[in-house]
């Protein structure tokens, strides 16, 4: 039987917002899991109004944080996104954007303890089986909120919140490049199939007639596109290795271009059936570790080399990463977000869900 009240607490990661929950307050069958978290977003409806979802992908996902199950870690985090319009749960993506609560959440669940200062947390990325280092302000053993920190895409500022992507290639294909080729084509489109953080399929904007500074909005709106771009999706998915993935939401398409205001280019992320308002940290890492390997199209692009600094410019405003050699000479991407606690309660379900 599912439990009708769940500790919860709802917060904003990054550009993303949604409930995180302790694993052990959640059923451990995972069709009972799935079947509280469809519940408590609301999914199923186009405004989930019956529950805390947005009514949009980037405020229907959850973190599930528990103890470690991998050496070196200091947590698990599993995300989830549930699906807005359909009653469904995908546990296949990460997402870095609510990876920036999970730290925060850590350390207040008595998880890991807090230092004077900054407090590490080594988070365990289930999804994937990453391991990622998120460094957390703690003054004086509390884990603080407000800052001077601005990340485009969220009104005012806030405390920072550094994330270093250790090891993040092959984080769903166990390959950097799941096909063995920088670069190919679908469908006579050019693309670069990488996998790094994120599972993403790469596509030069001007190839499928797009400036790639188009509105979200706008690019939603053109359905012969959005079509296209789906068909380009299913078979770099079947590429990859990851099989039909019509029903998954990744791999992720991302169309690039030359940049508009000073950046190193320009980025337009599908999640994958929608244009995201932002960009997804997960992709903004795995385009900048395109941009550093030889051969692919973003390579071609920025023309850039670790150690080095990519300003990727998206539709809210513009995402700084920074890119460093790895012990293993594969790059490590580091960012910094922001995280908010906006609520922390009680989630009441309906109980319906009891019969």
């Amino acid at each position: 039987m599912l439990p009708m009240t769940i500790p919860c607490a709802l917060m904003r990661g990054g550009t993303s917002r949604g409930p995180v929950f302790l694993a052990s307050d959640l059923p451990e069958r995972i069709d009972e899991r799935d079947a509280a978290l469809i519940a408590a977003l609301g999914a199923g409806h186009e405004l989930q109004v019956d529950g805390i979802g947005g009514g949009n992908p980037l405020t229907s996902k959850v973190a599930i944080v528990g103890p470690p199950t991998k050496a070196g870690a200091d947590v698990d985090y599993l995300f989830a996104q549930v699906k807005v319009r359909e009653r469904a749960v995908d546990t296949s993506p990460n997402c870095g954007n609510m990876l920036a609560t999970v730290g925060p959440f850590a350390i207040e669940r008595g998880l890991v303890p807090a230092t004077d200062g900054i407090t590490l947390v080594r988070i365990h990325n289930v999804n994937t089986g990453k391991i990622i280092e998120a460094r957390i302000d703690t003054p004086n053993g509390k884990v603080c909120y407000e800052g001077s920190t601005h990340i485009d895409g969220v009104p005012g500022t806030a405390a920072p919140v550094r994330l270093a992507f250790l090891n993040a290639a092959g984080a769903k294909t166990g390959k950097l490049l799941p096909s063995g080729k920088p670069s190919e084509e679908i469908d006579g489109i050019p693309v670069t199939l990488i996998d790094a953080a994120m599972p993403l399929v790469v596509i030069p904007a001007s190839a499928m007639g797009k400036t790639g500074h188009e509105t979200p909005a706008d690019l939603d709106a053109d359905k012969t596109f959005m079509r296209w771009l789906e068909v380009i999706r299913r078979e770099a998915g079947r590429r990859m290795g990851l099989g039909d993935v019509s029903g998954l939401v990744i791999p992720k398409p991302v169309l690039i271009a030359e940049p508009q205001f000073g950046g190193t280019f320009s980025a337009r992320y599908f999640m994958p059936h929608e244009c995201h308002k932002a960009l997804a940290v997960t992709g903004a890492v795995g385009l900048a570790t395109a941009a550093a390997t030889q051969g692919t199209l973003v390579h071609a692009l920025s023309g850039i080399a670790a150690p080095s600094r990519v300003v990727i410019e998206h539709p809210s405003g513009k995402l700084e990463l920074g890119i460093d050699p790895g012990a293993d000479g594969a790059p490590v991407v580091s960012v910094i977000r922001t995280a908010r606690l906006i609520f922390d309660g009680y989630l009441h379900l309906p109980t319906a869900l009891a019969a």
